[in-house]
């Protein structure tokens, strides 16, 4: 699938109650996989033991699921749940009634030297046929493969130049992310606030909170 390497085929089935076993979520969510997940599929491994690439140094394998819905959406804890309980870095293809979408979570250690992964945010292609799928195999280590999986899938919803990493771009996104949110919550205090002095204080703040963000390119 994906136009990858027979080499790196897995293709083996695995039984939901593998995963219902392993969640570490609440009963909600067990529910909710139950609900919106068909079946799973371990579809490829990426590794230097299936392929002639240079080992990284971030990331050791990326893995190939393809998890089949019983619904259009599928809740983003589910995957995040997949994502504790499997020790690599997981490329997920999603399908729905003969479309597909691939999601990929950017993970980074959860702390240095540590095996334990923790994924900073999604991002998600838009349904496809499986031969539009704008994502291929490109990269001499798996750390680059991996890279580009994330600049592939994130194209449309990362503002990445050709000097960022993906790190420093979606630090930067993150960062857009809370300013917003932050501009949000003072012009909501904005609209609220009588007293004309606070009203010219709290309009300063935006203004800084406008200026730090035009900065962020």
């Amino acid at each position: 699938m994906l136009g990858l390497p027979r080499s790196t085929e897995f293709n083996k089935r695995i039984p939901k109650q593998k995963f219902y076993e392993h969640l570490a979520g609440t009963a909600a969510l067990k529910r909710i996989f139950a609900e919106q997940v068909k079946s799973v599929y371990w579809r490829n491994k990426i590794a230097v033991t299936t392929m002639n690439i240079a080992a990284g140094t971030a990331v050791t394998e990326i893995e190939v699921f393809e998890i089949r819905l019983n619904q259009s959406q599928i809740d983003e804890n589910v995957l995040r749940q997949i994502d504790k309980v499997i020790p690599y870095h997981i490329l997920f293809l999603l399908e729905y009634e003969g479309k597909y979408k691939v999601a990929i979570g950017y993970k980074e250690a959860a702390a240095p030297g540590s095996k334990a992964f923790a994924v900073i945010r999604y991002y998600y292609t838009d349904w496809l046929p499986l031969d539009e799928m704008p994502v291929k195999l490109d990269g001499l280590n798996i750390d680059a493969i991996y890279e580009n999986f994330v600049r592939q899938v994130a194209a449309d919803q990362l503002q990445i130049n050709d000097k960022d990493s993906i790190k420093h771009a979606i630090e930067k996104e993150e960062k857009r992310r809370r300013l917003k949110k932050q501009m949000a919550a003072l012009q909501n205090k904005i609209r609220k606030e009588k007293q004309l002095n606070r009203q010219m204080q709290l309009n300063q703040e935006l203004k800084m909170l406008k200026w730090t963000l035009e900065d962020l390119v």
